[in-house]
C-alpha cells in the first residue's frame, strides 16, 4: 500500500491553505498562545487581559483581533464589557481537529508564575465583589432572585430532577445555598448535608431559616469548593443551584466539584441560559449574563464528567432555566 493512501487524493484549494497559515500564525507568537493559555477556563475583558499580560490596550486589542480574525476566540458583551474566551468550535469545520490538538497542547504547557499570580489576583477582585453584594444584601436575597425566577416557579422542577438522578443518599454537598430553599428536600434525601457559602451574611440567614425548619443533619461551613477541597467534602449529589453566574471561575467550580464527587456522583447545576437583560448586574450581583449550555457541557467535558439529563424552563418574563445532570464514572471494573 502507498505510504500516502491515508492523505486526501485532492489537494487543498489556496483558500484552505490560507486558513490553515492564518491559524498558525495566529497561535504562534508566544504572548498570544500564553492568552489562548489564559482563556482555557474563562473569559476576560481586554482590560483585564491588560493588567495579566501588562501591556497597554492598543497592543492587547491588536493581538484579539488576530486570534479573532483566525477563529481562535469569540467575543461575547456582558453589559457594557465585552469578554473574550476561547472558540472551541472554530467556524471552518476543516480546521476544528487542528484547532482541538493546538488547543490541547497549549492546555497541557506550563503558564508563566507572574501571568498566573495577575491572573489569580483578577479572579480574586470579582470574588471579593460577589462576596460583598451578598453580605450587604442578605437581607434582600429572596427579593433580588424574585427579579429573575423565584424558587416557587422553578423550584419543583428541581426536586423532581434530583429524585430522578440520584443512586447514593449518603451525603450531599450545595454549594451557594441561599436561604436554603433546596435543603429541605437534600436534608430528607441524604444522611448528611453540608452547605457552604463564602459570605457569612447569606450563611447565617440561611442556618437560621433551616432551624426553624428543625433540619438536623445539616452542616453549614464558611468557605468556598478550595474549603472543600482541603477537608475532603466528599458526596454523592453536589448542587449548583444559580450559584455560576455570580462565580468569576465557574469552569473552575465546575472542576472543583468533579474532584468532590464520590465515584457514581451527580452534578447538579441549576442556572439561567444566555441572556441580555444586563441590568442583573447591578440589581442582583450577577457575574455573567447566564451561559450557554454548550459551556457548561464543555467544562463537564474537561473535568471528566458525563453529561446526563437536562430539563429548561422558560420563565414568564423571558429569561430560560436550564435543569443539568453530569455523572462521575465509576470505576471500570465496578
Amino acid at each position: 500500500m502507498n505510504n500516502l493512501s491515508h492523505f486526501d487524493s485532492q489537494p487543498r484549494s489556496a483558500t484552505d491553505t490560507g486558513a490553515i497559515t492564518a491559524l498558525c500564525k495566529a497561535a504562534g507568537d508566544p504572548l498570544r498562545m500564553q492568552v489562548l493559555k489564559v482563556l482555557q477556563q474563562n473569559a476576560y475583558g481586554v482590560l483585564e487581559l491588560c493588567q495579566v499580560f501588562d501591556i497597554r490596550q492598543s497592543a492587547m486589542s491588536h493581538h484579539l483581533k488576530i486570534l479573532a480574525n483566525a477563529g481562535l476566540v469569540a467575543t461575547r458583551r456582558e453589559g457594557t464589557t465585552i469578554f473574550y474566551r476561547r472558540n472551541e468550535s472554530h467556524p471552518d469545520t476543516d480546521l476544528q481537529a487542528l484547532q482541538h490538538v493546538l488547543f490541547q497542547t497549549i492546555d497541557e504547557a506550563a503558564l508563566d508564575p507572574g501571568l498566573r499570580t495577575r491572573l489569580e489576583s483578577i479572579n480574586q477582585e470579582r470574588s471579593a465583589a460577589s462576596v460583598a453584594f451578598f453580605n450587604q444584601n442578605a437581607a434582600r436575597f429572596e427579593e433580588n432572585q424574585d427579579l429573575i425566577a423565584s424558587w416557587a416557579d422553578y423550584g419543583d422542577s428541581v426536586e423532581s430532577f434530583l429524585d430522578s438522578s440520584i443512586a447514593k443518599r449518603e451525603s450531599a454537598l450545595e454549594i451557594g445555598p441561599g436561604y436554603g430553599q433546596f435543603l429541605g428536600k437534600l436534608s430528607a434525601t441524604f444522611k448528611q448535608v453540608t452547605a457552604l457559602d463564602n459570605s457569612a451574611e447569606m450563611l447565617e440567614q440561611c442556618r437560621s431559616r433551616a432551624a426553624t425548619q428543625n433540619l438536623q443533619n445539616i452542616e453549614f461551613k464558611l468557605g468556598d469548593t478550595s474549603l472543600a477541597l482541603q477537608q475532603k467534602l466528599r458526596s454523592d449529589c453536589i448542587s449548583l443551584n444559580m450559584v455560576l453566574h455570580h462565580n468569576p471561575t465557574p469552569g473552575e467550580i465546575i472542576n472543583d466539584c468533579a474532584q468532590l464527587l464520590n465515584a457514581g456522583g451527580v452534578l447538579l447545576i441549576t442556572d439561567l441560559c444566555a441572556h441580555d437583560q444586563d441590568w442583573v448586574q447591578k440589581a442582583c450581583g450577577d457575574l455573567w449574563l447566564g451561559f450557554e449550555p454548550q459551556e457548561l457541557s464543555r467544562w463537564a467535558q474537561t473535568a471528566g464528567l458525563t453529561e446526563g439529563n437536562s430539563l429548561y424552563l422558560a420563565q414568564r418574563n423571558g429569561f430560560r432555566i436550564q435543569l443539568r445532570q453530569f455523572v462521575k464514572a465509576l470505576p471500570e471494573n465496578h
